[in-house]
C-alpha cells in the first residue's frame, strides 16, 4: 500500500468522525401531525358529550338500575341464560365434532348426511328454527318411537316432552352444531398431513392418532372461533324470549312490562351481558395461550 493510499484513507476516516459528530449535534425534531391533533381533540370532545349526556339525562333512570341490577328477577334469569348458554354450547360441541369428522370421512354417506344437515341449519334463520321448535306440537301432537312395519311405541303429548327450555335449547344447540362443524373441521384440516401419515407408520390407530396427535394441534386454530362463539351463543339467547323463556332479556321485559321503566331495565340487561362477556374474553385469552404453547415467538 503506498503512502498516498494510506494518506487517502486516513482523510477519509476524519472526514467521517467530523460527519458523525456534526449529525450528533443537529437537533432532532419529531414530524408533526396536525391530523392526530385533530382527530384526538374530536374523539374526547364526543366522549365528553356522551358522558355528560349519561350523567344529566334522568330518562336514563341510573337510580332505577341500581335498584334492579341485584334484583332476584333478574339474578334468575343471569342464571338461566347462563345455563342455556352452557348447555346449548355443551351440545354444538359433541354434534359438531362428530359432524367434522363425518365431513372428512371416506364414507360417501357420512359426508352427504353431514353436509345436509350443515347447509340445513346455516341456511335458515335461528329465529325461524326456534319458533319452530317452540311450535313442533302442531306438526306431531304425539311423539312415539315408530318404526316400519311394526306398531308406534311410547306415544307421549308433544308439549310435555318439548317444553319451553327444551325448544330453547334444540334450536341453539343444533344450530351451533353447524357453525362449530366447520370450525373443527377447518382447524383438523390446518395440521399437516405428515402428521397422520408418520401416525400410522408408527402403527397408531385413526382414533388414536385424532385425539392425540391432530387435535391437540388443531385446538390452536379452533380455539379463538370457538371462544368467539361461546360469547355470541350467550347474546344469541335473547332470541328465546319469543318462546317466553325467562332468560336475562325476558325478565327485564316482564320488569319494564310493569314499571315502564324500559331504558334502566335494558341498561340492566346490557350491564351484565358487558360484565359476563368480559369473564368469556378474559378465559378465551387464557385458553389461547395455554394452546399456543410452541407456536409462539
Amino acid at each position: 500500500m503506498t503512502k498516498a493510499t494510506k494518506a487517502g484513507e486516513a482523510t477519509d476516516a476524519t472526514d467521517g468522525m467530523e460527519t458523525a459528530e456534526a449529525m450528533e449535534e443537529l437537533p432532532v425534531v419529531r414530524r408533526r401531525r396536525p391530523g392526530q391533533w385533530v382527530l384526538t381533540f374530536v374523539v374526547l370532545l364526543l366522549a365528553a358529550a356522551l358522558l355528560r349526556s349519561l350523567i344529566t339525562n334522568p330518562r336514563f333512570g341510573w337510580d332505577t338500575v341500581g335498584a334492579w341490577l341485584f334484583s332476584r328477577t333478574v339474578l334468575r334469569g343471569l342464571l338461566a341464560t347462563l345455563e342455556l348458554t352452557a348447555a346449548a354450547m355443551a351440545i354444538g360441541l359433541v354434534l359438531g365434532v362428530g359432524l367434522a369428522l363425518m365431513r372428512l370421512s371416506d364414507n360417501t354417506v357420512a359426508r352427504t348426511v353431514s353436509w345436509a344437515y350443515i347447509w340445513l341449519f346455516r341456511g335458515t334463520p335461528l329465529l325461524v328454527q326456534l319458533l319452530f321448535w317452540g311450535f313442533i306440537s302442531a306438526l306431531y301432537p304425539t311423539l312415539s318411537l315408530h318404526l316400519p312395519f311394526l306398531p308406534a311405541v311410547g306415544e307421549v303429548p308433544a308439549n310435555t316432552v318439548v317444553t319451553t327450555f327444551a325448544a330453547a335449547l334444540l334450536g341453539l344447540g343444533l344450530n351451533e352444531a353447524a357453525y362449530l362443524a366447520e370450525i373443527i373441521r377447518a382447524g383438523i384440516v390446518s395440521v399437516d398431513h405428515g402428521q397422520t401419515e408418520a401416525a400410522e407408520a408408527l402403527g397408531l390407530s385413526r382414533a388414536r392418532t385424532l385425539r392425540r396427535i391432530i387435535l391437540p394441534q388443531a385446538m390452536r386454530v379452533i380455539i379463538p372461533p370457538v371462544g368467539n362463539e361461546t360469547i355470541s351463543m350467550l347474546k344469541t339467547t335473547s332470541l328465546v324470549s319469543v318462546l317466553a323463556y325467562t332468560e336475562l332479556l325476558y325478565s327485564v321485559q316482564i320488569v319494564y312490562s310493569k314499571t315502564y321503566q324500559t331504558i334502566p331495565m335494558l341498561i340492566v340487561a346490557s350491564i351484565w351481558y358487558l360484565a359476563v362477556t368480559t369473564l368469556l374474553n378474559v378465559g378465551q385469552h387464557y385458553l389461547e395461550r395455554h394452546f399456543a404453547k410452541g407456536s409462539r415467538r
